[in-house]
């Protein structure tokens, strides 16, 4: 499946010209946000696009109506949110949010840094895809089911499995040379790919990838695969850490965070971590001050409770930033849970055509879409509410 058209993922440096004016992508990678990284994402949004923090299922973060690329560039870069010109679209890496704090085996945040400067001090690594995403998970599995392209998942305290194209390849490694197997996938699939975007894309990619790698220092093998699938555990509420303070994960309704939530939470001066679930995890905090956290943030709007039936809504960009869908879909998926139309819990969905907005009344989880390519869609049992030119169309999850 050979591919000769450009690379068009969104960086920085190369805006995407939405329906409502240009849309910059800025990398984080692990997801982790220094107050005054957050504090500068806001002031950006402010001066020079639309007001508003979007945050991607990749960890990343998105501003829409971008009105000075110059400008957004130099605020970013003296912020640490640029430190590459020539690689900033290929920092896309996940780790368990709540890792080193709350469970798992290993502390894979502690790995980011590592990866992320191998990446930057490869020239070659340049030339990856935008598209490839690396995972880093301690062992909970809650982002190797994401689909990662290049992942670690930890078996135990100081073993890592490999991962290709989201699926173990019985490849282990211990912790000390995790990061450098990781990058020596990406020169592999760099030096096998033939226009592909992703792993997956390549013709018996993850078996050949996986022998070419089979030689690299400190490996083992074993017959005991780990099982990977598509969750959705977003950590919401109170998550007390294995040090005895507290971590704080708020749902961020449809994913935009406000500039001026994003103040007052830079405000706390505690590390963020933004999760490929579109909602943030606040942490290091002694009780006191999360009691007050909660108290300020909750009114305005913030999730904490893991009950709200807006932690069961994803949607697509929709109008206006996005030409080719039929409607606001955000204003719609919006008043539909506003209105108590979206009912938590996961009852089946019976398959209908031809809704007006106001007649769809669904459970469980559910991404609503402005056209058919559903854009945005999270990985697994999700139902589709699509908008098309006679109306909306459910489909079940399956």
């Amino acid at each position: 499946m050979e591919r000769n058209e450009a690379d068009s993922c969104p960086g920085v440096l190369r805006l995407h010209q939405a329906a409502d004016g240009p849309l910059a992508r800025i990398r984080v990678p692990g997801g982790r946000l220094a107050p005054g990284q957050l504090q500068a994402l806001a002031d950006a949004t402010v001066e020079l696009a639309d007001g508003s923090i979007e945050l991607t299922s990749r960890g990343n973060v998105q501003l829409r109506q971008v009105r000075d690329a110059a400008a957004l560039e130099e605020k970013l870069t003296a912020a640490g949110l640029l430190p590459s010109a020539t690689h900033e679209r290929v920092r896309n890496i996940i780790a368990s949010p709540l890792s080193g704090r709350v469970g798992g085996w290993a502390d894979v945040h502690a790995l980011v840094p590592a990866l992320d400067a191998g990446l930057r001090d490869h020239p070659g690594l340049a030339e990856l895809p935008g598209r490839v995403l690396f995972t880093l998970d301690d062992g909970r599995g809650d982002v190797s089911g994401l689909g990662g392209d290049i992942g670690i998942h930890a078996v135990d305290d100081g073993t890592f499995s490999l991962l290709l194209a989201g699926k173990d390849t019985g490849l282990r490694v211990p912790a000390a040379e995790a990061v450098d197997l990781m990058l020596a996938a990406a020169h592999a699939f760099l030096a096998l790919r033939d226009g592909q975007w992703r792993v997956h894309e390549i013709p018996d990619g993850r078996a050949v990838l996986t022998e070419q790698l089979a030689t690299h220092p400190g490996l083992t093998s074993s017959p005991d695969t780990v099982e990977v699938a598509a969750r959705h555990d977003i950590p919401i509420g109170w998550l007390t850490q294995a040090d005895g303070k507290v971590a704080l994960g708020a749902g961020v309704r449809l994913g935009s965070l406000p500039a001026r939530t994003a103040e007052f939470i830079a405000a706390i001066e505690h590390p963020v971590y933004l999760t490929p679930w579109r909602s943030i995890v606040i942490t290091d905090l002694d009780e006191w001050t999360a009691e007050q956290v909660v108290r300020v943030l909750a009114p305005m709007g913030l999730l904490f409770d893991a009950a709200s039936p807006w932690l069961q809504v994803s949607a697509c960009a929709g109008l206006p930033g996005c030409a080719k869908s039929h409607t606001d879909i955000r204003a719609d998926a919006a008043e539909a849970v506003e209105s108590g139309r979206v009912i938590p819990g996961g009852t089946a969905q019976s398959p209908r055509e031809g809704l007006d907005a106001d007649e769809i009344v669904a459970a469980g989880r559910q991404h609503w879409s402005g056209c058919d390519r559903r854009c945005g869609r999270p990985r697994g049992a999700v139902t589709d509410i699509i908008a098309t030119t006679d109306g909306y169309r459910i489909v079940p999850a399956e």
